[in-house]
């Protein structure tokens, strides 16, 4: 007697779907593991070779071994955790709500609106009344840098929606052109700096974490900690989009509101993140890309894994940075610019078939 093997469609693509989720939350508990792994070596990472980390932890060390470690990289370590995920994350909800493994959160000029606010702020704030600077002191940086992020984003909506309903295609072409403007203009603003000042500008444009503290973190954390807590909540929409507009709204997805709040999430993430430490490209288009040729393009299971792949090389990125040329680092912008650069390039060429239009 003979045995015939039943096959089903929709049997096999839950199985794969399946598989999928159990290597998602795999991959989680690996990135989990390496997260905490490299937390431990960016604490004991730095100029200061014999430092006792686990004595200062546990409050047992030294006196100077508890100021290094507490005081300065400490908040140097949750800033590069939080920014990283803000930022990996952040790509992979443009990624899912442009249809695009291509897509950066730098497409739509947030990143642009935040370098131009901080640059107007390191320029032009001399010029501001000396009660408006006591008031805000050293976060008159990065408050420029968020208020211009928001602003451009808030812009951006506007052209992008009429009669109710936002344009994807609309915002992306308006994003180019937001980009390009505020580029032009933070152009005309860096014509008129000083020296110094140039030399302050240029280091804040390539990123760095080096000048974290517990004031900055504490300024920037709260909005970055809830556009990640919000994010997650996007991913049944996101899924749904992916099948396109009309068929999402028959999914029961509110498509409109959907675009507002993912579009406000990323303003939100990107310019606290741009405010901290400045430019950091690639980290938000490499990481969500590599992730979703491991592990599929659910959102479920994207989203998380994102934000703990995106900490981990954001804290192996500062890792090598403090190591290249020590005692001296070279801003991390280079190091994510240098390493993401070609990797990207092998993805793309590699999957070229998956994004020729």
């Amino acid at each position: 007697m003979s045995t015939q093997t039943i096959s089903s469609p929709a049997l096999g693509q839950k199985a794969v779907a399946g598989d999928r989720r159990s290597l998602s939350r795999f991959l989680s508990f690996i990135l989990l593991g390496a997260l905490g792994l490299t937390m431990l070596l960016s604490l004991g990472w730095g100029a200061a070779d014999q430092t006792d980390v686990l004595a200062a932890l546990t409050g047992t060390g030294s006196v100077r071994d508890q100021i290094i470690v507490w005081d300065i990289r400490m908040p140097r370590m949750l800033t590069g955790v939080l920014v990283g995920a803000a930022l990996a994350v952040s790509g992979a909800v443009m990624q899912g709500l442009f249809r695009n493994p291509l897509a950066d959160p730098g497409l739509v000029g947030v990143s642009a609106g935040a370098g131009f606010g901080a640059v107007a702020a390191i320029v032009l704030g001399g010029y501001l009344p000396v009660a408006v600077i006591a008031l805000v002191g050293n976060y008159l940086v990065p408050f420029a840098a968020f208020l211009g992020s928001w602003a451009t984003t808030l812009l951006l909506y506007g052209i992008a929606t009429r009669g109710g309903r936002t344009s994807v295609a609309t915002m992306l072409l308006a994003g180019i052109a937001l980009g390009a403007l505020t580029g032009a203009l933070t152009g005309l603003i860096v014509y008129y700096a000083t020296d110094d000042q140039l030399r302050d500008l240029t280091f804040w444009g390539m990123g760095s974490v080096a000048g974290a503290s517990w004031a900055k973190f504490t300024a920037s954390a709260p909005l970055i900690i809830l556009t990640l807590i919000a994010a997650p909540f996007l991913a049944r929409a996101l899924n749904a989009l992916a099948l396109g507009e009309a068929a999402a709204s028959h999914l029961g997805i509110d498509v409109q509101k959907m675009k507002r709040i993912a579009i406000l999430t990323v303003a939100g993430s990107v310019g606290a993140s741009v405010a901290v430490t400045g430019g950091i490209g690639f980290v938000g288009i490499v990481v969500p890309h590599l992730l979703r040729l491991v592990q599929g393009p659910d959102h479920r299971g994207l989203l998380v894994n994102a934000a703990l792949l995106g900490a981990v090389t954001l804290l192996l990125a500062d890792a090598i940075s403090r190591s290249v040329i020590a005692p001296a680092e070279l801003p991390i912008g280079i190091v994510t610019a240098a390493l993401g650069g070609p990797f990207f390039l092998w993805i793309l060429l590699k999957n070229r078939n998956l994004v020729e239009m």
